[in-house]
């Protein structure tokens, strides 16, 4: 009687831990980011916003550097 083979592991989980990751996994997250600077960068959305000068003066140089 033979014994049974065993067949080698698969190279992924050869006791590592498998990082691939689904494509939305870093595009949800990015999406979100771009949407949240958007809003911070656009003035007229913000009705409420009457912040300290110094930020609006700086998110503004941020709005001019994003935009070229």
């Amino acid at each position: 009687m033979s014994a049974p083979t065993q067949t080698p592991p698969h190279p992924a989980s050869r006791g590592g831990v498998d990082i691939r990751l689904p494509w939305w996994a870093l595009a949800l997250p990015t999406l979100a980011f771009v949407v949240l600077l958007a809003l911070i960068l656009n003035p007229s959305d913000a009705h409420a916003a009457t912040g300290d000068p110094a930020v609006t003066r700086l998110l503004q140089h941020l709005q001019q550097l994003i935009a070229g």
